[in-house]
């Protein structure tokens, strides 16, 4: 087991200790951030848990407490042979994990989800030491449903959750975003009206740039002219695909601005007036919070189509259209961008019924949810003798 960040001896701290573990993607690294910054600023001791591929590679509050990693291993979707010695890794890793929860004695374990959460999160269960979940999705993984029957409690994002524990085990708390874009919540939808600007963001990184970089430059060339002069197009894509986007969109008279990566998200947001994303977790909990209207575009090999369930409610309540990536087409999204560039109406009635989803504080109710179910009564309890 790999030790990062290692200090002098010193007395025992009495703040409790919540190690926090999580595997190396976004979906799972934002709201194990968020929470951490919540957590710290309740004087909580923290510590994260994670595999190789994210050992001292977070940045924020996570990339300030210790890092500790250990071994892990995906089983979907590979080889036999692959599978024996990700679950070989896996058992090792549990191991690792009992050694370090005895030694360190955390108050609890908090489980982001992700195949390299999943020892420290079965080492806690294995030891009796308090576990919370946080399920990001609408359709709970199938690790999260496994750990989810003897943890602690379950933190859901969604109201519905399909396969979450019933009754008082499972709490919705929400997504944990980021504070900057937590803040976007109540702002003034940007004004906009039919000869306007309109300002478009198109998220997708690596599992949606090259599908939105083949089908919409191709969509904003089949608008009438005056509506493409009107679009300041923002456009995430692949690093290797910028020069094949940037041709895609010659002879389009749209603004254009093409990165890999943004790192000035909330002000993006707040002059978005539509955006077309995936539909992550935290993808539509920031669209929520900004109260932008969207174009949800769920990515079809996800696990269980969880996607489409995080989009259903706002295509159900009209705060975003829904569009199965087999029908998204040149075609069909230049009839949607036209009608919408038509009638900035329902453009603002969209941004309010999408706000309606959000939830923005959810670190807080996280973190309320762990002082409530463990510290608080581990409080209470007689101290060991």
């Amino acid at each position: 087991m790999r030790r990062t960040k290692m200090t002098s001896k010193k007395k025992k701290s009495k703040k409790p200790l919540i190690i926090l573990t999580a595997g190396g993607t976004g979906g799972h690294v934002y709201p194990a951030e968020a929470l951490a910054e919540e957590l710290s600023r309740r004087g909580c001791r923290l510590m994260l848990v994670t595999d190789q591929r994210g050992l001292n590679n977070y940045h924020g509050t996570l990339g300030k407490i210790p890092n500790r990693s250990v071994l892990s291993g995906a089983v979907m979707g590979k080889s036999k042979w692959f599978k024996i010695k990700s679950l070989f890794k896996t058992a090792i890793g549990v191991l690792q994990c009992m050694y370090l929860l005895l030694k360190e004695r955390p108050a609890c374990v908090v489980g982001f989800g992700g195949y390299a959460s999943f020892p420290c999160s079965m080492a806690a269960i294995l030891l009796g030491t308090d576990l919370i979940v946080h399920e990001q999705n609408s359709v709970m993984s199938r690790t999260n449903r496994f750990l989810g029957r003897y943890a602690t409690a379950v933190a859901a994002s969604f109201k519905k959750t399909k396969y979450a524990p019933a009754g008082r085990k499972t709490v919705q708390t929400g997504m944990p975003i980021r504070k900057a874009i937590a803040e976007l919540y109540g702002r003034p939808y940007p004004k906009t009206g039919k000869t306007l600007p309109f300002n478009m963001l198109v998220l997708g990184g690596s599992q949606g740039a090259k599908v939105f970089a083949e089908v919409i430059p191709q969509a904003i060339k089949m608008l009438a002219s005056k509506q493409q002069k009107r679009i300041r197009m923002t456009q995430q894509c692949r690093r290797e695909d910028l020069d094949a986007v940037r041709a895609a969109y010659d002879g389009a008279k749209c603004t254009l601005e093409l990165s890999h990566f943004f790192d000035n998200m909330p002000e993006l947001y707040a002059q978005t007036h539509l955006i077309i994303s995936r539909a992550g977790a935290s993808s539509v909990s920031e669209i929520a919070a900004a109260g932008i209207p969207s174009i949800l575009v769920p990515l079809p090999t996800a696990a269980d189509d969880h996607q489409t369930s995080n989009a259903a409610e706002f295509k159900t309540n009209k705060g975003g259209i829904v569009i199965a990536q087999k029908d998204f087409s040149p075609t069909a999204l230049a009839a949607v961008l036209n009608d919408l560039l038509e009638d900035p109406a329902v453009l603002k009635t969209m941004a309010e019924n999408t706000a309606k989803f959000a939830i923005t504080d959810a670190a807080v109710r996280l973190a309320d949810l762990i002082e409530n179910k463990i510290i608080i009564p581990a409080a209470k309890r007689p101290a060991e003798k």
